[in-house]
């Protein structure tokens, strides 16, 4: 049995892990966020010891290793501008790091994250579960199948509505978010990548506060691409009417890849991979984490060519704070 530090508690996806945890026979020892909002850790490890003060919870787990109990993974939940400083304590404190997307916002810091894996001996693990889809590891069998030349057209489109909070959360901060196509496109620019081989041209559209849009051209797929966290675009593109507020679409040469289902259990097979060694690393991450940083560095593209989007044309929405 393995013992669990979880640092993040109190947001979403911190029940995955918690359940993670669970679900593969290990303990969760000790939980850190500022908020004191954790009910839920009672339906996991109610005996856990929690703390809102990050001073606190560093003196326990370093009591802990003093006392022989040592912590043998820390899981990083935390906001995307505090993951970089969150692997360094849980490898400087001896123990592995499982961290949620994107595991750091800017590629130099990966380097400094492998400098103190080869220091300390320890390993940052990263989630990228849509690699463990039954579904795309499907389609990724099939673009390796195909002519050496063959180059596929891709449309992905992911609209995931939020509400006025998440702007005023760290969230709609790109310091500390990266911005929509890191926060909420991370998990899809690593599955191209991963399918479709190396980034050849990465274009950008747009990217604003409640959407992105580009163009990649990857050694086997252009791929258009457009990311969203504003309902009225789901509601203008689709004239929705039933109250959903999410739609994920990805095709190829036209034909859709049903993937909605499934995804209940890939943080536990996550876990269990990495339990066995075969975690995802900051190697399998990086590519990623460069295509993200690119996007939120480009210079904006005019749209022109086929190759956009269709939903690329929509008008665009002010701030909603700038409407009060």
């Amino acid at each position: 049995m393995k013992r669990f530090a979880l640092i993040g508690a109190a947001g979403y996806v911190a029940t995955r892990h918690m359940r993670a945890i669970k679900e593969t026979a290990n303990i969760l020892v000790a939980a850190l966020d500022p908020s004191d909002s954790v009910g839920i850790i009672d339906s996991y490890f109610p005996d856990a010891a929690f703390f809102t003060e990050f001073e606190r919870f560093d003196r326990y787990v370093n009591k802990l290793a003093r006392s022989g109990c040592p912590i043998d993974y820390v899981s990083v939940c935390s906001p995307n501008y505090l993951h970089d400083a969150h692997i360094r304590f849980g490898l400087r404190n001896d123990a592995h790091v499982i961290c949620e997307k994107p595991v750091v916002l800017n590629p130099w810091n990966i380097d400094g994250l492998r400098e103190i894996e080869q220091e300390t001996g320890r390993r940052v693990y990263t989630i990228l579960q849509l690699r463990l889809h039954p579904v795309l590891q499907e389609l990724k069998r099939y673009v390796e199948a195909a002519p050496k030349n063959k180059v596929f057209d891709v449309n992905l489109t992911y609209i995931t509505s939020r509400g006025r909070w998440y702007y005023a959360s760290w969230k709609g901060n790109i310091e500390k978010s990266g911005g929509i196509a890191t926060n909420i496109g991370i998990h899809f620019f690593d599955m191209l990548h991963w399918i479709f081989g190396e980034v050849l041209e990465n274009r950008v559209y747009i990217h604003t506060h409640d959407r992105a849009c580009g163009f990649l051209h990857l050694e086997k797929a252009r791929v258009n691409w457009f990311l969203s966290i504003n309902y009225d675009v789901l509601r203008q593109a689709f004239a929705l009417s039933n109250g959903q507020r999410t739609f994920r679409s990805i095709t190829v040469e036209g034909k859709e890849i049903e993937f909605s289902e499934g995804f209940t259990d890939l943080h536990t097979l996550s876990y269990q991979r990495i339990l066995e060694g075969k975690g995802f690393t900051l190697d399998d991450a990086a590519r990623a984490i460069e295509i993200v940083y690119q996007i939120r560095k480009a210079q904006l593209v005019e749209l022109n060519g086929d190759y956009y989007h269709p939903l690329a044309r929509l008008p665009l929405e002010p701030h909603p704070f700038e409407r009060e």
